[in-house]
Order: structure tokens, then C-alpha cells, then sequence
């Protein structure tokens, strides 16, 4: 899958990018409503915020997340510090929208209150408010300074000063060591996690009879590979290739071999990319399962701060 390169706003103008069209119509839910302004062609004007939002639509875009907006930014020009993403959980869902970080960490979001929109894109534009602080006061739903409960494992705000190759395209889950200090830790790991096979899978060749469905084991390419020693979540999703569907990307960091449980540090790459959810290495599969099939959410596995995560119950 390829998506259209993103156009260049003009000096003071940020991006909306509409990413669902039906019959080739954009929707938007009641996104252009809640967010108010007045329309001046494709720019819509904020109130008294002054922020100008110019309006994107193409059927190209259709499903373009967070982290494939990186790639598409055109290079040479001034690049914006944000890109807002109009995409299916604000037409169907009543989400906010999803704030793309082009700047700090490029390609992980945020959600914000629609009607709030103009305010914190303002204060973002004028410095007084950073990505970073929209990160550390989101909730388990992505959105900033929801009232859904905060996430009792905060995704690190400081990154690697250095760039990162793409990631293995599959459609499938991601395991990938970005800590090298433990081989032995490594490989218990991996014994846990069934072994990897010659391929580089692990749980790819488990007898279907043999699985226990309460403890759903992690089908994954393992990317063992000194060139993402210290990739934090925030950077993974700009390195996902876009031809598939990946289910999830694990992180075998240094929590994993210092902490009971072997934990991995599991990253969203669709709903608010570079949230994270940290999970004992057995409960992880599960995971990836249940994604796969819908049946559950990215943000039903973040822990909440002072209550008890629902594997431990």
C-alpha cells in the first residue's frame, strides 16, 4: 500500500487530513461542527485561537495512520510541527481527533477534545505547550487530559538522537530486543515464548491442539538487532511499513530482563500510536489474538494507575 504525498500548507497553516472516504466523498463526522470556525475555501479559521486549518481530503489517504504520516511530509519545505487526522474513530467512534508529532518524535499521537482543538494546537504553534506535555497528561484512551483513568506505565518522552531503519514489513506481531545486555535474559525469553524456529518466529509451528485459548501464545518475527538498541515506543510507529496490516510491535526493553514476568512493552500503532501497554510476556499473545479478531481494544490492555490489571485477577 502507497498513500499520495501530503500537500505543503502555507505559513501558518496546519493540516486536517480526512483518512476515510465513502464513494469518494470524504466524511467527518461531526468533526468540522464540534471544532467550529468559519470557512474560508479549504482553510477553516479557529475562533479566537486564529489557528487555520487547512482542509485535506483525497481518497489516497483512506486508513493513513499516524505513523505513516512522517513519509509523507514533503521534504525541502518548512515542515509543520503537527498534522490532525480526521480518521474512522472520529467519523464512527466520536473520537477527537488524532494529533500526529512531525517534530519531537515523528509519526506517535495524541487525541484531544474536539472542541478543544483550537486552543491546544494555538498553545502548541506558540510554544507554550509541547508534545511531550500532551503525552505525559493522556489517558488510557489516548486522549489528552481525558477523564479515562491514567496509565500506570508512562511511554518515555526522550528519544534516541539517532534515526532508525523500517522495521520487517509483516502482518503478523513484531518482537524486537532493543536492550543488549542480558543474553541470557534473551534467551529465556525466547524458550518462554516457545522458541524461534529458523525463520525467526516464535510460536509459529505450536500444535493448535496444544494451545491453551486462556494463555493465547505470541505468533511473532523476532528482530534481534543491535540497530534498534534503545528504540522507545514513541519512534515505532514511523517505522511500520505500510503494504501490511502489522498487529502490534513488543518491545524486549530493559524493564524486560529487570522486572518478574519478563514484561514487554507492546506499542499502539493505530488508535493513538506510540501508546504503550506493558504486559507480562505470557498475556502478550493473548493480545495480539485478540487485536487481530477485533474482539478487543488497544487501550482495554493499558494498566491504570492504582488498580489492579485485569491478568492478575
Amino acid at each position: 500500500m502507497s498513500f499520495p504525498g501530503l500537500p505543503e500548507p502555507a505559513p501558518g497553516e496546519t493540516l486536517l487530513v480526512c483518512t476515510y472516504h465513502k464513494d469518494g466523498k470524504a466524511l467527518w463526522g461531526g468533526l468540522l461542527n464540534e471544532i467550529g470556525g468559519r470557512r474560508e475555501g479549504d482553510v477553516l479559521v479557529l475562533g479566537g485561537s486564529g489557528v487555520r486549518l487547512r482542509l485535506a481530503e483525497n481518497h489516497g489517504w483512506d486508513h493513513l495512520y499516524g505513523g505513516n504520516v512522517p513519509a509523507l511530509v514533503p521534504s525541502g519545505g518548512l515542515v509543520p510541527p503537527v498534522v490532525v487526522l480526521a480518521d474512522i474513530s472520529v467519523v464512527y467512534g466520536g473520537d477527537g481527533p488524532l494529533l500526529v508529532d512531525l517534530a519531537a518524535i515523528p509519526g506517535r499521537g495524541v487525541r484531544v477534545p474536539s472542541a478543544r482543538l483550537g486552543e491546544i494546537l494555538a498553545a502548541l504553534l506558540g510554544g507554550t505547550l509541547a508534545f511531550d506535555d500532551l503525552v505525559r497528561d493522556m489517558d488510557k484512551y489516548g486522549m489528552y487530559q481525558g477523564d479515562g483513568g491514567r496509565p500506570a506505565f508512562t511511554a518515555p518522552t526522550t528519544p534516541s538522537r539517532r534515526s532508525f531503519p523500517a522495521l520487517p514489513s509483516t502482518a503478523a506481531a513484531l518482537l524486537v530486543r532493543t536492550s543488549f545486555e542480558d543474553e541470557d535474559g534473551w534467551r529465556a525469553l525466547l524458550d518462554e515464548l516457545g522458541g524461534a524456529d529458523e525463520d525467526g518466529w516464535v510460536g509459529a509451528d505450536l500444535d493448535p491442539d496444544e494451545i491453551d485459548v486462556e494463555l493465547y501464545p505470541l505468533e511473532a518475527l523476532v528482530v534481534d538487532d543491535r540497530t534498534f538498541e534503545d528504540l522507545l515506543p514513541g519512534q515505532v510507529p514511523a517505522l511500520i511499513p505500510p503494504e501490511e496490516h502489522t498487529t502490534l510491535v513488543a518491545l524486549a526493553d530493559a524493564r524486560t530482563f529487570a522486572e518478574p514476568g519478563r514484561p514487554l512493552t507492546v506499542v499502539d500503532l493505530y488508535d493513538t500510536p506510540g501508546q504503550t501497554a506493558v504486559l507480562p510476556c505470557r498475556m502478550v499473545g493473548s493480545m495480539a489474538c485478540n487485536l487481530e479478531i477485533g474482539n478487543m481494544d488497544f487501550h482495554e490492555f493499558v494498566a491504570e494507575e492504582s488498580m489492579e490489571p485485569w491478568w492478575e485477577g
